[in-house]
């Protein structure tokens, strides 16, 4: 849903990449679990309200939470929290789709119109294929952007019911950012509501019925699904809104529709259900060797201000021990961040429950927080194990969480 990490995810496999070249292998060494539990710590002592993370390499696991979950009753946040995932969604997403590829009622080539002829009307609809929208190179703009505008538009819209047609007209009313096809891509929600259409179509049942069933029952998953109603279902955090001080202190945003997310952004699940989907999809369990091969050819995509790669799907992200594969996933109040080395053997995942907690200057940069720094230490605790001590010392992420924070008017 809410890009808000790609960004910082590029800037941490721009400063790995110029550390070390000689730390592979290091994805298969044994988990630091003081380190993971000092770094988790950390992260709560810099500011973040509460944190939980699952991590898991070979049989070994580790799991540990730090903080709250509710600032006034100060109750601590637990390890098997469930989470809003947001665009973590589009892995699952991607993978329903190519599983329809597979059985060849859909071509990643052919153009949308195909199967969905008028939805992108005129010659857009003809030049949108399908690996377009899974890899965001359609340049349809995000409809996100058109609905978050002032700080009222997030009470206003906490409630409402949206339907997938009236996403993606926002989307259609406003320019497009490109030619379809041309690189780098943007990065837009509405590809994924597209994609959850185009998947009603070809298998005559509802998008999250069949996610459901072929992807997250598939993978065994307990904790997953598509909530119901605005609640979150199971025991769970609240969500903290700050919106880079606009709203202060944050509010609790934990009760929110996400039909506003729908196939984009909408699931809802624990750390280690995620760190068990991406260990059956990179070893795959859940669609076949060519398909996950077609997951994994990247393109570049517009990042903030910088380019990273993005698959179907999925994006790499390269640290000093090798090469993992994942996303990230903001909404409203919550940030999770999910990846697996690529035979499924190191996985990591951890989840936050306040957003906007950033600053920017005077021309719109980021400042940089000490929640980010902290949060970087982990992840390389995570991914790297015991070889990511001195490593984590010497490359700090250049910038937070800031793809595309939600552009609210000050």
């Amino acid at each position: 849903m809410r890009r808000i990490m790609i960004a910082f995810l590029a800037a941490l496999s721009v400063g790995a990449t110029t550390l070390s070249g000689t730390a592979a292998g290091a994805q298969g060494s044994e988990l630091d679990r003081q380190r993971l539990r000092q770094s988790l710590n950390a992260v709560h002592e810099a500011g973040m309200y509460g944190t939980y993370s699952h991590v898991a390499g070979g049989r070994e696991s580790w799991k540990g939470a730090a903080g709250v979950a509710d600032v006034d009753t100060r109750r601590p946040v637990h390890p098997g929290m469930v989470h809003r995932i947001g665009s973590i969604t589009k892995t699952f997403a991607a993978v329903a789709v190519l599983q329809q590829v597979g059985r060849g009622t859909i071509e990643l080539d052919a153009p949308v119109a195909r199967y969905l002829p008028g939805l992108i009307p005129g010659e857009r609809g003809q030049q949108i294929t399908v690996r377009m929208l899974l890899n965001h190179t359609s340049h349809l703009s995000d409809y996100d952007h058109l609905i978050f505008r002032t700080v009222e538009d997030l009470d206003a819209n906490r409630l409402r019911t949206w339907q997938p047609q009236e996403l993606i007209d926002l989307a259609l009313a406003a320019p497009a950012t490109g030619q379809p096809g041309v690189t780098p891509g943007e990065y837009s929600n509405t590809n994924y509501i597209v994609a959850g259409l185009l998947l009603e179509k070809v298998t005559g049942v509802k998008a999250e019925r069949y996610i459901t069933d072929h992807v997250i029952r598939k993978a065994g998953l307990r904790h997953t699904s598509f909530p119901r109603t605005p609640h979150i279902p199971g025991p769970h955090s609240k969500a903290y809104e700050g919106l880079s001080g606009l709203i202060d202190p944050p509010r609790d945003y934990s009760v929110y529709d996400m039909s506003l997310a729908w196939t984009a952004g909408a699931i809802v699940s624990t750390m280690e259900d995620l760190n068990r989907f991406y260990r059956l999809l990179l070893r795959g369990d859940l669609i076949d060797a060519g398909l996950l091969a077609e997951m994994m050819r990247t393109v570049p995509l517009r990042a903030g201000a910088s380019v990273s790669d993005y698959g179907l799907g999925i994006f790499p992200l390269d640290l000093p021990c090798g090469r993992f594969w994942g996303h990230e996933g903001g909404v409203i109040g919550m940030t999770t961040v999910s990846f697996s080395s690529p035979d499924g053997e190191r996985r990591f995942s951890m989840g936050f429950n306040l957003t906007g907690y950033q600053r920017f200057d005077e021309n719109g940069n980021p400042v940089p927080h000490p929640v980010d720094a902290a949060v970087w230490e982990h992840l390389l605790a995570a991914a790297c194990g015991p070889s990511a001590t001195a490593t984590a010392k010497t490359a700090p992420p250049a910038t937070p969480f800031q793809l595309d924070r939600i552009p609210i008017r000050r």
